[in-house]
């Protein structure tokens, strides 16, 4: 039996990459359906882009295949997104799976406002590759070294700073009530990696509250940017073909 994803991205990486290696991986369980973000649908952001902007896209995105109901699969800032998608159209998921969200939609509680006024005195007035650099630093505990750039970066690496910054003042602005959280009684699987900042483990522990029927794992030797292929390892694979085809069997 093949399941039908839709995935999403984070931030940075194009959806295509992010999810080569794990569409090939589940090609035989899965039917994984790419979507970039709208953020990137130009070489700026949208004028008065906002999450609603990106909820109404999937909508219309699993519209255009036909789908009724589907399995949602997010990272990172892609993640926010689906988060917001599954408390605003929860009739419409089978399942929701997601690599630690860059953030919760609704109102922040106090251990969640000390993460994002770091992150915003650490990023504020930066722009281009510093802004870059202090966003990846700013991800992972410290003491975790990152692999330096190799090469040229890509051409679309140079939409990044402003799509990021776009993306974070979207968080800090969408309206979303997390009681809608408690009404997703679909499964739902949450990963994150032990080498990944503290706002993970933050994150983690909000969602297990609201979220009926979540699953967590923390993943040892990963953080937010390690390459994809060592993200979805066979271990975390065999998770979410057991939520996908669990999800579909009910």
């Amino acid at each position: 039996m093949s399941v039908t994803v839709v995935a999403l991205p984070g931030g940075v990486m194009p959806a295509a990459l992010r999810y080569a290696a794990l569409t090939s991986t589940v090609s035989e369980q899965a039917d994984i359906h790419v979507k970039d973000l709208e953020v990137y649908a130009g070489d700026e952001p949208p004028p008065g882009y906002g999450i609603e902007l990106e909820v109404q896209a999937l909508a219309r995105f699993a519209d255009s295949l036909g789908l009724q109901r589907f399995h949602l699969l997010g990272y990172s800032g892609g993640g926010f997104v689906s988060l917001a998608f599954a408390g605003t159209h929860p009739e419409r998921l089978l399942s929701l799976a997601l690599f630690e969200p860059a953030s919760i939609p609704g109102e922040l509680t106090p251990d969640e406002e000390r993460l994002h006024a770091r992150l915003r005195a650490e990023l504020t007035g930066l722009e281009g590759g510093q802004f870059m650099q202090a966003f990846t630093r700013l991800q992972v505990r410290p003491g975790v070294e990152l692999p330096p750039p190799q090469g040229e970066p890509p051409a679309w690496m140079g939409s990044r700073p402003a799509g990021l910054a776009a993306m974070m003042a979207a968080f800090t602005a969408y309206k979303f009530d997390r009681e809608r959280l408690r009404q997703c009684d679909f499964p739902t699987f949450l990963a994150y990696g032990e080498l990944t900042g503290q706002q993970e483990e933050i994150r983690a522990g909000v969602l297990g509250r609201l979220l009926p029927d979540v699953h967590i794992r923390r993943y040892a030797h990963m953080h937010h940017f390690v390459p994809p292929e060592q993200i979805y390892t066979a271990e975390h694979v065999g998770e979410l073909r057991r939520l996908w085809l669990g999800a579909t069997a009910t």
